[in-house]
């Protein structure tokens, strides 16, 4: 048992996107230990038992997708009375979970596209009946997932059973959207303040988990409000509206600190918010540190910001707080 204290970095994690959580991590720890005490924990299970070798002042969540954004190492951390960077258990939960998200938009008046849940029990015929009632394309998501793993375009009725079988390999319960076609932008939030517009350009017109990661053509622009539209700017009055979207969600949904949220900007220059992303990546690809670069932000003073916020909160665990118990013995931050 060490006498040390420590920022943990949590990293890999047991879902698809381990390989990716695994260089948002190194990353990370390699930011703050310049200025910290910093251990690596390669996550290789949902117990964690590694965590119990150390006295840890915060944990920094690098883990993406399942255990990592769904509120389960989260869990597991106020079990165990460790502070943690980004948002709590329920936000997290809600984050992640594409169809509750989406109704929780709709209840506070922000425009998403139309959708549909379906099961992967269901019959064709049923849910050809519920695409219909969409305009095609659609598109096909897990309802909790992340970096566009298993994610499928239906541009036709034909298309429909083979795009639900991809998706329905990573996830039973299935989120059926409405494909709507413009510019896609993220806003990435920090410290309840919007960063600047990133607008992804691809190579094949979709974000993938190729373009996301792989290909060396996809194009990260960062835009700039000004008093008509172009290529690379926004008129002031929807820029400031994209902002204001972003900044809406993240706070619907209950998120802390940071958070990255996906837009589509229709010809109409109509605005559709796609999901926010809790825990967004952080590796030289990523959007979050992009947009902090553009405002500014080395990428050492994003995650020692990130870390610095999760330090200034009370340390009062969801699980204490829905039970309306309050101890005496939980530590304040």
């Amino acid at each position: 048992m060490s006498d040390e204290t420590y920022i943990v970095v949590l990293m890999g994690g047991i879902s698809p996107e381990r390989e990716i959580s695994l260089q948002s991590g190194k990353a990370v720890a390699n930011a703050l230990s310049k200025d910290n005490n910093v251990i690596k924990i390669i996550v290789n299970d949902d117990m964690v038992n590694e965590l119990d070798n150390y006295k840890i002042d915060v944990a920094f969540i690098a883990l993406h997708g399942h255990f990592g954004e769904d509120g389960g190492i989260q869990e597991v951390l106020e079990s165990k009375g460790i502070p943690y960077t980004g948002s709590g258990i329920s936000a997290s939960r809600l984050a992640m979970n594409k169809a509750e998200s989406k109704d929780i938009f709709r209840r506070n008046n922000i425009p998403t596209p139309d959708y549909f849940t379906a099961s992967t029990v269901q019959s064709m015929s049923e849910i050809t009946n519920c695409v219909k009632s969409l305009k095609l394309p659609v598109i096909t998501k897990p309802v909790s997932n992340g970096s566009s793993i298993g994610i499928s375009i239906i541009k036709e009725y034909a298309g429909i059973k083979d795009a639900l079988e991809h998706t329905g390999r990573y996830s039973k319960e299935i989120l059926v959207e409405e494909c709507v076609e413009g510019r896609e932008l993220a806003v990435s939030v920090l410290n309840d303040k919007a960063l600047p517009v990133i607008e992804i350009e691809t190579a094949t017109g979709f974000y993938d988990y190729d373009a996301k990661y792989k290909s060396d053509k996809t194009q990260y622009i960062v835009l700039a409000s000004a008093d008509e539209s172009s290529e690379t700017t926004l008129s002031h009055a929807v820029y400031d509206r994209v902002q204001e979207l972003a900044i809406r969600a993240h706070n619907s949904l209950g998120c802390r600190t940071f958070s990255r949220v996906d837009i589509i900007l229709n010809k109409e220059e109509e605005i559709y918010v796609l999901e926010v992303n809790t825990i967004p990546g952080f590796t030289e690809r990523s959007l979050l540190p992009k947009a902090a670069a553009a405002a500014n932000i080395s990428f050492s003073e994003l995650c020692n910001s990130i870390v610095n916020a999760a330090c200034k909160h009370t340390f009062m665990p969801e699980r204490v707080i829905r039970a309306g118990i309050h101890d005496k013995n939980i530590a304040k931050i």
